[in-house]
């Protein structure tokens, strides 16, 4: 039974929780800017460079829903504090990489680690939480920490590699690791499922297939061709995978997830809700990338330097988002990341080659904004659609759907721009700019689904009274 925790004992863990957050957050977007470096560096070409980025979202997005079931069987702690070690180790060995395939290892050992952080540490945070308005503050905390890292990344990353190269990208993660192992192993306290459940290999085994593929399809289809043999084979194995899980995990009394859960409209709408955000958030990072430094020759800090706005408006916004979710429900942030991250679309839909700063920065404020004021509401839906006893698993669906996102985002937008030289970047992103606002209004739709009802005695509310009180109605036949 985990004890108890007063007021300063709760944020605390919180506090400790949120450090290897944004360690997972930074490492995400901090090594794009620097990959220019690292192909001088180690005389690799621009396929070898993607794969640098593309083993850990692989592996991460592969790995965390089994890391989430496993952390709640063996211990939370325990798993944490093995993601930290297997992330800092492999963050060492990226730094020390003397070849391409040397970091593409590194990079796939850090996705392990990962996997194992960033459920594992939302996880501890909901069961440190149990009053339903204080999780959903503490949630807007989380979410902040997270956007402000996945915003940051590109300007730390930017002013490292030009200060002390691009191995400083990696060596940056010791420090941070370190702290965090000392402070979980001092604060956090060791939690668990009341009842472990049994393993289920078989459907974690599947999921791990069907995940790894699709996203690998993502990741190859914009190089191998959408409708080319290799990527149809692609499909067909991430279908039967996907079947094949469906049916295992209908038929365990004991699943790996819950399938029913995704018959509910707030569920399944948060966990695609997840997914479109990061679409929207990994096309504006990419563009701009592309935009900023090949189509106009700004340095990597400058072109870090102009996505600051969007860190600002992610981390001041995203509290804000936690504590309207605990007083008035998911719907009003919902409603609000719609309109913000439509609008920070549109802003670029006539993006040309002389398109003033000042509306950059606004677009990048806007899509912050919106960005800040969706995580919350989207990770306190799903968390609360299962039991404290299974959190790991609830936090690890809106990682995966993140992760795909991410990769469908870096995906479509890579290949908008693939073929287009300087001078055709602006209007090659056009598309992509359209799709963020896409993006956008489908939160509205998200956000109509999570509309409070009356319950059996009259209430209302888009926070369950117990936290298994929407974890017992999803069970209901």
């Amino acid at each position: 039974m985990q004890p108890l925790l007063d007021a300063r004992g709760r944020w605390t863990v919180l506090a400790v929780c949120c450090l290897s957050m944004f360690l997972v957050g930074l490492d995400t977007t901090i090594v794009n800017v620097g990959l220019p470096a690292i192909g001088d560096g180690l005389g690799v070409g621009t396929r070898g460079l993607e794969w640098v980025v593309d083993a850990y979202t692989l592996v991460l997005a592969a790995l965390l829903i089994s890391s989430g079931a496993l952390a709640d069987r063996f211990g939370r702690r325990r798993v944490f504090r093995y993601g930290l070690a297997v992330f800092g180790a492999a963050s060492l060995l990226c730094a020390l990489a003397p070849s391409a395939g040397v970091l593409v290892a590194a990079r796939a050992l850090q996705g392990i680690g990962a996997s194992m952080l960033s459920p594992v540490a939302l996880a501890i945070v909901v069961n440190a939480m149990p009053d339903p308005k204080e999780r959903a503050r503490a949630i807007g905390v989380w979410a902040a920490v997270f956007g402000l890292s996945m915003a940051a990344g590109p300007v730390t990353g930017g002013a490292l590699v030009e200060a002390l190269g691009w191995r400083s990208l990696f060596w940056i993660n010791a420090p941070v690791v370190v702290a965090a192992l000392v402070l979980s192993a001092v604060f956090v306290p060791e939690s668990r499922a009341p009842r472990p459940q049994r393993l289920d290999l078989p459907g974690q085994a599947l999921l791990t297939v069907a995940v790894a593929v699709s996203v690998g399809a993502l990741i190859e289809g914009p190089h191998i061709g959408w409708t080319s043999p290799a990527a149809l084979g692609l499909y067909g194995c991430a279908a039967v995978a996907t079947v094949a899980f469906v049916r295992v995990e209908s038929r365990r009394p004991e699943p790996l997830m819950d399938l029913r859960l995704f018959r509910r409209p707030v569920f399944g709408g948060a966990v695609l809700g997840a997914l479109a955000v990061f679409v929207a958030l990994n096309v504006t990072l990419l563009l701009s990338t592309f935009y900023l430094q090949h189509g106009r020759g700004w340095t990597p800090l400058a072109a870090g330097t102009a996505t600051l706005p969007m860190a600002v408006g992610a981390t001041v916004c995203a509290p804000l988002a936690g504590r309207l979710v605990g007083r008035l429900g998911p719907r009003p942030p919902l409603l609000l990341a719609g309109g913000f991250l439509t609008a920070g679309g549109l802003c670029l839909v006539g993006l040309d080659q002389d398109t003033g700063v000042p509306l950059l920065l606004t677009a990048y404020l806007l899509v912050g904004i919106g960005f800040g004021f969706a995580n919350a509401p989207l990770t306190n839906t799903a968390v609360s659609g299962l039991p404290p006893a299974r959190a790991g698993v609830a936090g690890a669906i809106t990682s995966t759907a993140r992760q795909l996102g991410a990769a469908l985002g870096i995906a479509l937008a890579g290949g908008l721009v693939a073929t287009a030289g300087p001078a055709e970047l602006a209007r090659a992103s056009r598309p992509g700019w359209m799709l963020v606002a896409a993006c956008g209004a489908f939160l509205f739709l998200v956000a109509h689904a999570s509309r409070p009802k009356k319950d059996s005695d009259g209430r209302r509310g888009g926070v369950p009274r117990r936290p298994s009180e929407s974890w017992t109605a999803a069970r209901q036949p």
